[in-house]
């Protein structure tokens, strides 16, 4: 019967639609493939800046200074080679989704035209009366095959109508994970962007030492301690500016923890760096000197950590949180700020960065997000990462030089107490 056929027509059709489209392997082998890479990549220059980090200290001469610089320099190159690989995958995975949510929209129409049908189906046999449909059928069994057929359009059409639903749901699904893949990429084109910046970094303070020392470790000598001189001069300098600037309220941005801050939790942060080495600890450290006018930061605790896993190693923020301040300034060069609500309000400084911070102040970041690279910009005698955790943190001008700074002297904590 002509009927038949038409709903088992329709019943086939049905079946396909809700099979759904089957994707390609082959750019499932090209992530798989990419994926080793990365893993490889990442596993090597993870190998090599741990040998940084533990060679840093030890860069007394010139020439393990060279010998470090040219493996900070390797490590960097493995590290672009290894986000140019993620941007290849992203991309391709990207295609994907884009695909699939192309294959989705069309099984949607498709659907849409099923139900029409069926619907149709169901209100032309509604309509038709009982002597109508005597007089259609030979006996009694066409009648109840009819009324079976029926039966069949709306189960079918129950069963096409969420598969339609599940398809919509499936389509959101897709949509946002298309806008994650896209954020991703752009956050890795920044990424590879600033690892460049950093690679020129590197390789122009190679040229730079061998230019000022001509190669010579007389004069190397000379300009480490020319560097501890100044540095003492000017944390000297920065006591006194601080202490104006509190007397006057001068403060641009202010946080101050919450007042029911412990003394001390483990695991309250996570570490801003990996494979690193602590090259100086919190408060008066043999290397601060403290009480004496001569100590390295004029006679006061250091307010922070120092780590280093080598030039140009990643940076990560050590909790959710946001950027609340960033700049350039003569002691620690590039530094940003990162606010921590779910932390107690406390406050996290990276500084020395090689470059400043990619990510604009307002931006929301979340624990281990990329934030920076390791470098040795501002005051420093070598590439590290000085982390300061704050209970009372506040930024404010200098107004010698226009540069942003942020308070020293006051209002930290110690980061081994909450990481």
């Amino acid at each position: 019967m002509k009927s038949s056929r038409i709903i088992l027509n329709v019943f086939l059709l049905a079946g396909l639609l809700v099979g759904g489209f089957s994707q390609a392997l082959t750019d499932d082998e090209k992530i798989a493939q990419l994926r080793q890479q990365i893993e490889v990549l990442e596993q090597q220059a993870e190998e090599l800046r741990g040998s940084i980090a533990q060679t840093q200290e030890e860069a007394d001469t010139i020439q393990k200074k060279i010998d470090n610089i040219n493996a900070q320099v390797k490590a960097i190159q493995l590290q672009i080679q290894s986000t140019g690989v993620k941007i290849q995958k992203t991309g391709i995975e990207i295609v994907g989704v884009q695909g699939s949510i192309g294959e989705a929209q069309q099984k949607i129409e498709l659907q849409k035209t099923t139900i029409a049908g069926l619907l149709l189906a169901v209100d032309k046999r509604d309509s038709e009366s009982l002597l109508e449909i005597l007089l259609k059928n030979r006996d009694l069994s066409d009648y109840f095959r009819q009324v079976q057929y029926v039966s069949d359009i709306n189960s079918t059409l129950l069963s096409v109508v969420d598969g339609l639903k599940k398809t919509k749901e499936k389509l959101g699904e897709q949509k946002s994970d298309l806008e994650v893949k896209k954020n991703n990429l752009e956050q890795l084109k920044r990424e590879q962007d600033a690892q460049r910046v950093v690679l020129s970094n590197a390789q122009s303070q190679q040229k730079t030492l061998l230019k000022e020392t001509k190669g010579q470790e007389a004069q190397y000598q000379k300009i480490l301690v020319d560097i501890e001189q100044k540095r003492s001069v000017f944390f000297t300098q920065l006591r006194e500016l601080e202490t104006k600037i509190i007397q006057g309220g001068l403060y641009i941005v202010h946080v101050t923890a919450d007042s029911n801050l412990p003394n001390k939790k483990d695991n309250l942060f996570s570490p801003p760096e990996s494979r690193y080495r602590t090259t100086q600890g919190y408060g008066c450290t043999s290397y601060a000197r403290c009480g004496k006018a001569r100590g390295a930061y004029g006679g006061a605790p250091h307010n922070g950590i120092d780590i280093a896993a080598g030039y140009g190693s990643p940076i990560m923020a050590i909790g959710d949180g946001e950027i609340i301040a960033n700049g350039k300034n003569d002691g620690w060069g590039n530094w940003v700020a990162i606010k921590h609500p779910n932390q107690y309000n406390l406050v996290s400084v990276y500084g020395h960065m090689s470059t400043l911070s990619f990510l604009q102040v307002g931006t929301q970041v979340h624990s281990g997000q990329v934030i920076g690279y390791e470098g040795n910009t501002g005051n420093v005698t070598g590439s590290h990462l000085h982390l300061s955790i704050y209970k009372d943190f506040f930024t404010y001008v200098n107004g010698k030089n226009d540069q942003l700074y942020f308070n020293y002297f006051e209002g930290s904590v110690n980061p081994l107490n909450y990481l």
